[in-house]
């Protein structure tokens, strides 16, 4: 590999800090979330039903952030005669292109801490459970960050996306692990 493949933009290098750092907060994060095991970040029960619940309840921050996206296009719309009749019938201004991008990618990204955060509760036991909060507020501070950077571009909304696809990166990865720890146990 030669030195102009090592050779990285700027732009790249602005999306690598953003990843290299949500990596380091996202591990440290979880990490103290799983072995300090705070007792209000626990579910009070362990049975099934319980778990399900306490991650259907922390998916209301992911949630959250997709109202707010919504919710922040259509006051938009509703202010600008430009963008008023919607993306269907309008070309549409840079900001409800921006907002629309927000949206999409903040629900792809909810749909999977979803998936996530539902199989995550159902495969762990109880104690590993305050990943789950963990996650969410990561996942909500990540959205933040990223609709704030998008007009700046990958190296401005970097962080943002990777807080928010690293945490439930992470927890998807422990599941897998769990079960395979289950499968070879056997």
């Amino acid at each position: 590999m030669g030195d102009a493949a090592l050779a990285l933009s700027t732009k790249q290098r602005g999306v690598l800090a953003g990843m290299a750092s949500a990596v380091a907060v996202v591990a440290l994060v979880l990490a103290l979330a799983i072995v300090l095991r705070p007792a209000g970040l626990l579910p009070v029960g362990s049975s099934l039903a319980g778990q399900l619940a306490w991650a259907a309840m922390w998916l209301l921050l992911p949630a959250l952030t997709l109202l707010f996206a919504v919710g922040r296009l259509a006051g938009h719309r509703f202010r600008t005669p430009q963008d008023i009749d919607g993306s269907g019938l309008t070309e549409g201004s840079d900001t409800a292109h921006i907002a629309q991008a927000v949206i999409q990618n903040t629900l792809e990204q909810v749909v999977l801490a979803a998936l996530v955060y539902t199989a995550y509760s159902a495969i762990l036991p109880r104690g590993w459970l305050a990943a789950i909060p963990a996650a969410a507020i990561l996942f909500t501070l990540g959205r933040l960050l990223f609709a704030w950077g998008y007009r700046r571009g990958a190296p401005g909304r970097a962080l943002g996306f990777a807080l928010t696809f690293y945490s439930t990166a992470a927890l998807a990865l422990i599941a897998i692990a769990a079960i395979l720890i289950r499968i070879f146990a056997l």
